[in-house]
């Protein structure tokens, strides 16, 4: 028997202008911290994190983050800053620089603080990072031996951010139940190790039962730029409880189809993250066969809040049959996190794709 394994971040604070408390939360960690964020992040909030520091008594050096979070970028920045008796690492932006930030906190052996400025991913809270090439194509996961030390997010920030951003993470969020129930009929292992525990499970279904619940009413505040209670419950959502439940619960094929979109080229690089898990969470579905009437049910939240739910959507209206079984084959890869919840070849997986069109383009066509 498996052992069950649940791992989370050490602590978590949600709420409207937490990032300008930031120094009080971090000023027990030690007295240096260096900040990895892009221009448009740190042009928006860096002056705001570092008076908080620096109330706090602690020094604040920026590093910049440029492209993706690649090997490269990585070394690049923790070799810059290991000179500089770097006691916390403090993440502040989108997935990419997130995931960066971890890298760089385990390379120089320090704390790590997350903060997204959007709510468009569950990376916040996990203990691992997806790594790119230099070009923007997937290659691998990171893991870490610990979880971040804080999360912090501030729903005034996530409300200020396109709407885009917010849709994308409820399709991240929304993969976690399907993904979890999908490794527990199957017993497969989570990325914790181990098997889901009854917490994992709970939370994750929990998680998609907010979603449906609040997320439009999210969408909505976001594009009128106000916090609600659905907003706050949605952001939840999609950063702590998709976090937990992707993390301790496990992934499946909705995230390796999202993976093996990267080996084609295109404009469907262009999308976010969760735009292209969303068209995976509908195949995952049209690959266990689940009834119309279920697959319709996310068909049309997606489409409430303008995510693709064709391939014509995902931009391969003119992907031909080898361009979809390309897909299929790299989400099929040795180690890819579809072999947590089924037993399917790359020829299998490129028909569900086919398949997920086509019963999204029904339901399109009868509304």
């Amino acid at each position: 028997m498996s052992e069950r394994i649940f791992i989370s971040p050490a602590k978590y604070v949600q709420g409207k202008q937490t990032i300008d408390r930031i120094g009080e939360f971090v000023a027990h960690f030690g007295s240096n911290a260096l900040l990895i964020a892009d221009d448009v992040v740190w042009e928006l909030i860096g002056e705001r994190v570092t008076k908080s520091l620096q109330a706090s008594q602690l020094k604040a050096t920026k590093a910049d983050f440029v492209g993706e979070a690649s090997k490269h970028e990585i070394t690049r920045i923790a070799r810059d800053a290991k000179e500089s008796d770097t006691a916390l690492v403090i993440g502040l932006g989108g997935g990419k620089t997130l995931d960066t930030a971890k890298a760089v906190a385990d390379e120089l052996d320090a704390r790590i603080v997350i903060v997204p400025t959007i709510a468009s991913t569950d990376a916040p809270t996990s203990a691992l990072s997806v790594i790119y090439t230099e070009e923007g194509n997937f290659e691998s996961y990171r893991f870490y031996k610990k979880n971040p030390d804080l999360v912090l997010v501030d729903t005034e920030l996530i409300a200020q951010a396109p709407p885009r951003f917010l849709a994308s993470g409820i399709a991240d969020a929304l993969a976690t139940w399907v993904e979890v129930r999908s490794v527990l009929a199957f017993g497969g292992k989570t990325m914790a190790g181990g098997v889901p525990t009854l917490a994992a499970e709970a939370i994750a279904e929990r998680c998609e039962e907010v979603l449906f619940t609040y997320g439009i009413q999210a969408y909505e505040a976001v594009k009128a730029k106000v916090v609600t209670p659905a907003l706050e419950a949605v952001v939840e959502a999609n950063t702590l409880l998709s976090g937990l439940g992707f993390e301790s619960g496990g992934l499946a094929a909705a995230h390796a189809i999202h993976n093996g979109f990267t080996a084609l080229e295109g404009d469907i690089h262009h999308l976010t993250h969760g735009e292209k898990v969303a068209f995976g969470t509908l195949v995952q579905l049209a690959l266990e066969g689940r009834p119309q009437e279920e697959f319709e049910h996310y068909v049309a939240f997606y489409m409430a809040l303008d995510l693709p739910v064709t391939l014509e959507e995902i931009k391969l209206k003119d992907a031909s049959r080898d361009d979809i079984l390309k897909v299929g084959k790299a989400a099929t890869a040795d180690g890819e996190t579809i072999h947590s919840g089924f037993d399917v070849t790359a020829e299998e997986v490129a028909d569900a794709i086919i398949a997920a069109d086509r019963y999204a383009r029904l339901y399109k066509e009868h509304l």
